[in-house]
């Protein structure tokens, strides 16, 4: 299938877009650094996702994946207006068998930088709104909502001895998701799932589960 990945270079976008590739699919990628994937199938357009004039013009789409993202840096106008503007151009049209956008647990819970948090939020009930608007085409959409991801963005925290130890504290499983990992959910929710649509898995270890419960003994 053809397959668009935003935001490739790094992280979960690449391990997204190299799964694809491993599975004998034509990926497309958009990103605004040069492309890190070197393959036979795959097509990059170095772009930000914010520049709309500049948006190259890729038919056909059949899986769209929403993955460019950024933190504490115009969270909104990447996250989620740069976000809804690519599904209407590329992911609401005949074509289409699938669309997932790559949320953050932290639109469950509250739990970061404000504009994040509420551009992560927006993110989940975009996701709703065109889940209602590409059954039509019998595709799906739904948002992936990963916990802590250990890709270069977090560096800064998963090399900080005392800061990981207590984000550990917070995590039942007592560790973070690779971005190999969440690229097998991003998999299973587009090609596998045919009739899971409008909804936002939330892939966090169990973090938004941990509670404290106190009573006396």
């Amino acid at each position: 299938m053809k397959v668009l990945v935003t935001g490739t270079t790094q992280g979960i976008g690449k391990a997204i877009a190299q799964m694809f590739l491993q599975k004998g699919h034509h990926v497309v990628g958009i990103d605004r650094q040069s492309a890190s994937i070197t393959h036979a199938n795959y097509i990059h357009h170095q772009v930000d996702v914010r520049d709309y004039q500049n948006l190259p013009e890729i038919s056909g789409v059949e899986i769209l994946i929403n993955n460019a993202g950024t933190q504490n840096e115009a969270d909104i106008d990447i996250n989620l207006k740069a976000l809804v503007h690519v599904t209407e151009k590329y992911g609401v049209q005949s074509a289409i068998k699938s669309i997932l956008n790559i949320g953050s647990a932290s639109a469950h819970t509250g739990s970061e930088f404000p504009e994040y948090v509420a551009s992560k939020g927006g993110v989940m009930s975009y996701t709703k709104n065109v889940a209602q608007r590409v059954a039509k085409f019998g595709a799906t959409c739904n948002s992936l909502d990963p916990g802590g991801v250990l890709t270069p963005l977090n560096d800064c925290v998963v090399n900080d001895a005392e800061l990981w130890a207590q984000i550990m504290d917070q995590t039942p499983l007592k560790r973070w998701a690779t971005a190999e990992e969440i690229a097998e959910w991003a998999y299973f929710l587009t090609v596998t799932n045919k009739f899971a649509t409008g909804q936002n898995i939330l892939v966090d270890g169990g973090e938004s589960i941990n509670y404290h419960f106190v009573w006396k003994e």
